[in-house]
């Protein structure tokens, strides 16, 4: 059995993980939203996979 885990399957993970952090660090809302935007603006353009 293989595991394959690609960034768009990471990408709902990556998710909670930052939602967890902006819960616990409401200060960085912003740079957290950006983060996960980039990710998946650069998954979308599949420069990222």
């Amino acid at each position: 059995m293989t595991l394959s885990l690609s960034l768009k399957n990471a990408l709902p993970i990556l998710a909670l993980v930052l939602a967890a952090a902006s819960i616990v660090a409401p200060r960085f809302l912003n740079v957290i939203v950006a983060i996960f935007l980039v990710a998946y603006a650069l998954v979308g353009f599949g420069l990222l996979r």
